[in-house]
């Protein structure tokens, strides 16, 4: 298969991304900190690489960073960045003294000096985007939303990306967080062979949340689909012990247990599922 071709930003996008004018990515592009290649019009184009150069050149300066150094660390940067942003993201910080780079579980140095910057590079729906992040717990919270709804945005488009938007927001959360346990959840036990994946997602949730029905109801049906059903039947029934009304949960099991040739239990559900619906 082809490999495919890094896609390019324009000048607009890239003002947007930067949040700055095109004056000032003109000055930073003469500055010789990127060389753009150029569109059949003689247009600005600009890869990945450049965005996350020019993002980390303007932190550097607004860190006052010598100019030597800020040369220093975005030649070393050019050397290491993936030609393409990889799905793990990447993320660019200050650790210790130094400036580092992770993508994925590996970090490298970049360069040694005092340096403020820390940002996450991820992609929605193919466009670069940034994602700032701060040590600071109280923003912790902000950050762990902005994660969830980069999961929603990737859901239809990108489900490696959403899966791993969904894990960094419940890793950055400073309380549990019940809608992306949900979200990630289901989204496990909708693909081919991750239902022990969402198995585990809805064990850790309950460990939180252990009195919500919704969570029992989906961990029967990762269950089910496992082939499990006697825990499946049990997740069912605790599901409807602590909501009585949850017609699905009613309408699963009566489905479940016509599978297991109980007639009784088939006809008492499927009842009870539409009293609740009709």
């Amino acid at each position: 298969m082809p490999k495919a071709v890094p896609r390019e930003i324009s000048t607009r996008e890239l003002q947007s991304m930067l949040g700055v004018s095109r004056h000032v990515v003109a000055g930073l592009v003469a500055a010789g900190f990127v060389t753009p290649s150029r569109g059949p019009r003689r247009q600005y184009r600009f890869t990945f690489q450049d965005v996350v150069l020019l993002r980390t050149a303007l932190r550097l300066r607004a860190a006052r960073v010598p100019p030597r150094k800020v040369t220093q660390a975005l030649s070393r940067l050019r050397e290491e960045l993936p030609d393409e942003l990889p799905l793990s993201g990447i993320r660019v910080s200050a650790v210790g003294n130094d400036v580092a780079v992770r993508t994925g579980p590996s970090q490298w140095d970049a360069i040694t000096g005092q340096l403020l910057l820390d940002f996450e590079v991820a992609e929605i729906k193919g466009d670069v985007v940034f994602l700032d992040t701060a040590p600071a717990p109280q923003d912790l919270a902000h950050q762990a939303e902005e994660w969830y709804d980069l999961g929603e945005q990737l859901r239809k488009t990108d489900l490696d990306g959403a899966e791993r938007a969904y894990r960094k927001a419940i890793a950055l959360s400073p309380q549990p967080f019940y809608a992306a346990y949900v979200d990630l959840g289901a989204l496990l036990c909708e693909r081919e062979h991750r239902c022990a994946d969402a198995l585990q997602v809805f064990d850790d949730a309950l460990m939180h949340f252990p009195a919500d029905a919704a969570l029992h109801f989906n961990r029967a049906i990762a269950y089910e689909d496992l082939g499990r059903l006697d825990d499946a039947e049990e997740s069912y029934m605790r599901c409807l012990e602590l909501e009585p009304t949850y017609a699905d949960a009613h309408h699963n099991l009566a489905m479940l247990l016509e599978k297991r040739g109980d007639q009784q239990g088939l006809l008492r559900h499927f009842n009870a599922y539409r009293r609740l619906t009709t």
